[in-house]
C-alpha cells in the first residue's frame, strides 16, 4: 500500500467527525495505487501529479469528490453535482461507515476509471453551456466607477461568472442594482462571491461559517 502523508495523518488525528467514515475511504483510495498529499487541507489523491479525488468532512456528511466525475460512468447514481453549476467534479456523500463497506467495490472501480481518464489523458469539456452575459446595470456602473470594471475584470473566470448568475437571477432592474451595490466591496477586494472575507474559515477561499463563531 502507498505510504500516507504525515500532514493527513495530522488532519486524521484532528477530527472530531467523521473519523472512521473517512479513513474507510481513505483506504480504499491508497488501495487503487493512488498518491496521497495535503491540499486545501483536505486529504487529496492524485496520479501521476494530477488530482483524481478529494475527501472532505462536513456537518451533515462526509464526502469523496472525483474532479473528473462528469466523465465517470455512474450506473449507481450516487456522485452528485456539489454546486447547480459545477460542470467537471461529482461527489459521493456518505453518513456511515456501514455505507462505505457496502459501496466498497463500486468506489473501487470508479477510483479505476478515474486512474484510467488521467491515463487517457482525458478532459472534460468546459465550454458546454452559454455564460450568463452581463446586465445592463453592471455594464453601466463603470462609467460611474472605473475601479470596479478593473476590479471585476481581474477576477477569475469562475468568480466573475458565479457574480454574473447571481445579478442576472434577479428579474428586476432595482433588484440587480441593489445586488451590485452589496456585491461591489467584495469585488473591489477581489473577493468571489462566495469567498470568506472575515479570515475565519478553515476551507479558505470558501466561507464555511466560521465566522457565526465569532459575533
Amino acid at each position: 500500500m502507498p505510504e500516507t502523508d504525515p500532514k493527513v495523518d495530522e488532519f486524521f488525528a484532528s477530527l472530531e467527525q467523521w473519523r472512521d467514515e473517512l479513513a474507510a475511504l481513505r483506504r480504499i483510495a491508497l488501495r487503487c495505487g493512488l498518491t496521497e498529499a495535503y491540499k486545501w487541507r483536505q486529504p487529496c489523491y492524485t496520479y501521476q501529479d494530477s488530482n483524481v479525488a478529494i475527501l472532505g468532512a462536513f456537518k451533515s456528511s462526509c464526502t469523496l469528490s472525483f474532479f473528473k466525475g462528469a466523465l465517470l460512468k455512474d450506473p449507481q447514481g450516487i456522485l452528485t453535482k456539489p454546486g447547480e453549476n459545477t460542470r467537471a467534479a461529482r461527489v459521493a456523500r456518505f453518513t456511515s461507515v456501514s455505507q462505505i463497506e457496502t459501496l466498497t467495490p463500486l468506489l473501487e472501480s470508479y477510483l479505476r476509471d478515474a486512474i484510467r481518464l488521467e491515463q487517457e489523458g482525458a478532459r472534460v469539456d468546459r465550454s458546454e453551456g452559454v455564460d450568463p452575459e452581463a446586465p445592463a446595470e453592471l455594464d453601466a456602473r463603470p462609467r460611474e466607477d472605473p475601479a470596479l470594471k478593473a476590479a471585476f475584470e481581474a477576477l477569475t473566470p469562475g468568480r466573475q461568472r458565479a457574480y454574473l448568475m447571481h445579478f442576472a437571477a434577479a428579474k428586476q432592474s432595482s433588484t440587480r442594482t441593489a445586488r451590485i451595490d452589496k456585491c461591489a466591496p467584495r469585488i473591489l477586494d477581489g473577493k468571489g462571491l462566495n469567498d470568506c472575507t472575515c479570515g475565519h474559515t478553515q476551507k479558505p477561499p470558501g466561507c464555511d461559517g466560521s465566522h457565526k463563531h465569532y459575533r
